[in-house]
């Protein structure tokens, strides 16, 4: 199979995937909102408090990530206040976990203060701490260098 990378300039970034996630969660208020989500955090205050951002572009940055699917709004009411809403990851939303646990990983290497990380993600069942790892469908784990780039069939091919 021909690597893609040796030509590129043959094939356009118009279908890039990378592209169309960073449209969806290439925001920083994003990302760590849904790290909150992760850790349980589901209503608009403790999302405000946690993440640190007003509530306006709290308001809408919730509702960008309910548009994208990322979250459902589940109406809620406590005994004698008004119905609000709180905020539940979807699967499409869940399945963002190691992607936020890569970005841990190498936030906890290469930006931890001297104290290191403030958080130590473990198994529950064991208590070791949880990587994010790039494994092939047959279970090898995979090093950068050994990743071969080919046309996918969604690939536009320039002129």
């Amino acid at each position: 199979m021909e690597d893609l990378r040796d030509d590129r300039d043959s094939w356009s970034m118009e279908n890039c995937s990378v592209a169309r996630a960073m449209d969806i969660v290439g925001s920083r208020s994003t990302i760590l909102i849904l790290r909150e989500a992760l850790l349980g955090t589901r209503r608009f205050d403790d999302f405000v408090h946690r993440v640190g951002v007003g509530e306006p572009a709290m308001a809408a940055r919730l509702k960008d990530m309910v548009a994208a699917g990322l979250l459902e709004r589940i109406p809620y009411r406590e005994p004698g206040q008004r119905t609000r809403h709180e905020y539940q990851l979807t699967r499409k939303g869940h399945e963002l976990l190691p992607v936020i646990t890569a970005l841990r990983n190498w936030g906890d290497t290469w930006s931890a203060d001297e104290a290191g990380p403030g958080i130590l993600a473990t198994h529950h069942h064991c208590g070791e701490p949880v990587r994010a790892v790039l494994r092939c469908a047959a279970g090898h784990d995979i090093e950068s260098g050994d990743i071969d780039i080919t046309a996918g069939p969604g690939l536009i091919r320039r002129n």
